[in-house]
């Protein structure tokens, strides 16, 4: 999460190919890019467009990333998003879920990939839930995104979203990387005469 002029927050989640020295070099150019990148101004689609190009030019062409990027605009709530192939982020509230789905293609595919940025509302109350295939691969069965969604369901707070999430992971089936991003929306207060 990089804090922006103008009331911005960007965040970030990438998932690259592969694991060992060659993946954690890769995975720590992603984020030095964006957090250079983001000195400039941070579009999610600019983002997108130029990581993709500097991975084609600048990594192997068996390595690539997954990635989301997510531009929130603490006033108003509006998200705009760019998903590169990612797991998909979720935006839920009061039982209300829409997932972020898929607006272009992995990183470091093809160089002249097009990506679409999108915009979804964040309301007040609301929350965002991103995540990396590490923990829907640790829940197993046939649909772990959609026990995922049911998890989200509640009422609850933040902490206790996280440790529901977290009851759903299944130490046998953790053999890769699990991160998890939730941020939440302060609710509009009232004030009291």
């Amino acid at each position: 999460m990089i804090s922006l002029p103008e009331g911005r927050t960007l965040i970030a989640l990438a998932d690259v190919s592969g694991k060992g020295m060659a993946a954690a070099l890769l995975s720590a150019n992603i984020q030095a890019l964006v957090r250079s990148m983001s000195s400039t101004g941070a579009e999610p689609l600019a983002l997108a467009k130029q990581i993709n190009q500097h991975l084609c030019r600048h990594t192997p062409s068996d390595f690539f990333a997954t990635a989301v990027f997510l531009l929130l605009s603490r006033d108003s709530g509006e998200v705009t998003y760019v998903n590169a192939g990612h797991n998909a982020p979720i935006v839920f509230a009061k039982g209300r879920i829409q997932p972020l789905g898929a607006t272009g293609i992995p990183l470091g595919l093809f160089p002249d990939t097009n990506y679409e940025a999108r915009t979804a509302p964040l309301d007040p109350g609301a929350s965002v839930l991103l995540f990396t295939d590490g923990l829907t691969d640790s829940i197993g069965g046939d649909d772990p995104e959609i026990r995922v969604e049911a998890m989200l369901q509640g009422e609850e707070d933040m902490k206790e979203t996280m440790l529901k999430l977290r009851s759903l992971m299944k130490a046998r089936l953790t053999l890769d990387d699990v991160t998890i991003v939730l941020v939440a929306r302060h609710p509009l207060r009232r004030s009291t005469s």
